[in-house]
C-alpha cells in the first residue's frame, strides 16, 4: 500500500481542525470548507474526527499515487510559503510558481484553490512522472 500522507501531520492539523485543515490535507475539500465556516460543525465534528483520522489517512493512502513529489513536503511548503508559490516550484510548475510569487498567490485566490486541490495536483504530477519516468 502507498504511504502518501502522515497520521502525525494529520493530528497536528487536527489541532486546527475546527478550521478544516486536516480535512483539506486528507483530500476532503468539501467537508474542509464546511468545517471552516461552521467551526468544525460546531466543534462536535472536530472531536469525532480525532477518532476518524486513521481511516482518513488510510483512504488518502489508497487514493493518491506515490512518487517523486512528496505530499507532506508539498503541504508544509504550501501552508507556510504558499503565497510565494514555493510548493508549485517543488512540483515543477515553474510558470505558475513565478506568477504566484509576483501576485501573492494570485491575489490569494490561487492559494485557496491550491488548498482545495493540492492532493490532486501532486497525484497528477506523480502519475505523469511514473508514465514518462
Amino acid at each position: 500500500m502507498n504511504n502518501t500522507h502522515s497520521k502525525v501531520i494529520g493530528y497536528i492539523l487536527w489541532i486546527f481542525g475546527f478550521m478544516g485543515a486536516h480535512r483539506f490535507y486528507y483530500g476532503r475539500p468539501v467537508s474542509g470548507v464546511i468545517y471552516f465556516f461552521t467551526l468544525g460543525l460546531f466543534f462536535i465534528g472536530w472531536i469525532v474526527d480525532l477518532f476518524l483520522i486513521p481511516s482518513m489517512d488510510r483512504d488518502a493512502d489508497e487514493r493518491y499515487t506515490t512518487g517523486s513529489t512528496d505530499y507532506n513536503i508539498a503541504w508544509i511548503l504550501m501552508t507556510f510559503l504558499g503565497i510565494f508559490g514555493i510548493h508549485r516550484l517543488y512540483m515543477g510548475k515553474w510558470v505558475t510558481a513565478i506568477i504566484w510569487f509576483c501576485t501573492g498567490g494570485l491575489f490569494l485566490l490561487g492559494f485557496l484553490y491550491d488548498f482545495c486541490t493540492l492532493n490532486s495536483q501532486i497525484d497528477e504530477v506523480n502519475r505523469k512522472s511514473r508514465r514518462f519516468g
